[in-house]
C-alpha cells in the first residue's frame, strides 16, 4: 500500500482519536437484536458475474433473516465516496462493496465512520492503524480456475488458447495464471492469447477481442469478461466460464466454470459483527475451496465428452486441495502471451 492510498484526512484523524477514547469502535455490534442493516455499492450491474456472487449471498443472507439488505449499482468510481458517507448516514452497520478504483477515498470514509463495518473487495490488504473496521476481500479462487484449466488443455484441439480479462490487476491475474497452469498439466505445449479491455463489463469489446484471438488460431477461449462465451458461441470454438455458471445460456460452448461462492466470506464477516469481534482482517481465505469459497461448476452438456482419465485427475487434484496435500500457486503477476 502506497503512503498517498493510506493517508488519512485530518478529520479521520480525530473522529477515530475520539471513538477510541470513548470505547466505540470495537465492537461494532456485540449483543445487538434484529438483522444488521447492510449495503451493498457496487460500481457494474448486478448482472456482471462478480458482484452477481456478492449480491445473490446477500440476498440469501436478507431470506435467513441476518440481513436487511440494499445495493446501489453502476456507481462510478468518483461517486464511490459520496454514496458510503449516504449509506452511513442511514445507519447502515455493514457495507460491502469494491473499491478497486476508489481506493484512498474509500479508506477514508471508512476512518470518519469507525463504528460501521466495512466488507470491501480490495486489491491492497488491510490497515489496522489507519482502519481498524475494514476488512477487505478478494475472489481468491484460483483452485477452482485451475482444475478448469487441467480440463481446458484435454479440449483444446491446436492448443492455442485465448484470454480476455477485464484489468490486469491481482484478482485477475491470479486467476489467469492458475488456468494457465491447469492447462499445462494436461497441454503442456499450449500457447497463449492475453488481452484485456479495459474495463470490467464491455461485453462488446470482450467479444471483438475474442473474435481477433478466434482469427488467430485459438480454439479455445477463457471467458473472464461478458461477450467472450458469445464470440464463441458464433464460432464454433469451446469456451471456459469465470465466478459464475453460463452454461444454460451456451450449452454446446461452455465446457466447463470456475465458481466463486460469497456465501463464506459474507457470513463470516456476519458472524464476526454480531459476536462484537468484526476487525480489519483480510477475508481471501474464504474464496479457497477447502472453506467452500470456490467450486469447479458440474460439466452438464459436456458430461462424458471430457475423458474419464482427465476427469479423475482433475478428481484426485480437487481432493489434495482440500486436504491440504496439494497447493495451487497464488500468482499475481500479470500475465502475459506466449
Amino acid at each position: 500500500m502506497t503512503t498517498e492510498v493510506m493517508k488519512l484526512s485530518r478529520r479521520s484523524l480525530l473522529t477515530v482519536s475520539a471513538a477510541l477514547t470513548l470505547g466505540g469502535l470495537l465492537p461494532l455490534r456485540a449483543n445487538a437484536a434484529g438483522p444488521i442493516k447492510m449495503a451493498g455499492i457496487y460500481t457494474v450491474p448486478v448482472e456482471q458475474q462478480w458482484v452477481s456472487r456478492i449480491h445473490q449471498a446477500a440476498e440469501a443472507a436478507k431470506a435467513a433473516g441476518a440481513v436487511d439488505y440494499v445495493y446501489t449499482e453502476n456507481v462510478a468510481n468518483t461517486d464511490y465516496a459520496r454514496v458510503m458517507r449516504e449509506y452511513c448516514e442511514q445507519g447502515m452497520q455493514l457495507i460491502v462493496g469494491e473499491i478497486f478504483g476508489a481506493e484512498q477515498e474509500a479508506r477514508e470514509v471508512c476512518a470518519e465512520y469507525p463504528g460501521v463495518a466495512f466488507l470491501l473487495g480490495s486489491s491492497f490488504m488491510p490497515d489496522e492503524a489507519a482502519n481498524p473496521n475494514l476488512a477487505v476481500f478478494d475472489n481468491y479462487i484460483q483452485d477452482a480456475s485451475y482444475l478448469s484449466g487441467i480440463i481446458a488443455g484435454a479440449m483444446t484441439k491446436t492448443g492455442s488458447i485465448g484470454m480476455v480479462g477485464g484489468f490486469p490487476i491481482p484478482e485477475v491475474n491470479r486467476l489467469m495464471n492458475a488456468f494457465m497452469a491447469g492447462v499445462r498439466e494436461t497441454r503442456p505445449d499450449a500457447k497463449f492469447q492475453v488481452s484485456f479491455i479495459g474495463s470490467w463489463f464491455d461485453p462488446p469489446k470482450a467479444k471483438e477481442t475474442a473474435f481477433a484471438m478466434i482469427e488467430a488460431g485459438a480454439d479455445l477461449l477463457y471467458a473472464e469478461r461478458f461477450g467472450v462465451s458469445d464470440a464463441a458461441k458464433e464460432k464454433g470454438v469451446l469456451a471456459i466460464g469465470n465466478v459464475i455458471d453460463t452454461q444454460a445460456d451456451y450449452p454446446d460452448t461452455v465446457v466447463a466454470s470456475a465458481l466463486w461462492h460469497f456465501e463464506p466470506t459474507l457470513n463470516a464477516a456476519i458472524e464476526a459483527i454480531n459476536g462484537g469481534a468484526f476487525k480489519a482482517a483480510n477475508y481471501g481465505e474464504y474464496s479457497f475451496m477447502k472453506v467452500g469459497g470456490c467450486s469447479l461448476a458440474p460439466l452438464g452438456t459436456f458430461e462424458g465428452k471430457v475423458s474419464a482419465d482427465v476427469m479423475a485427475m482433475v478428481a484426485a487434484k480437487e481432493a489434495a486441495i482440500k486436504d491440504g496435500s496439494f497447493t495451487v500457486a497464488i500468482d499475481d503477476n500479470e500475465p502475459k502471451s506466449s
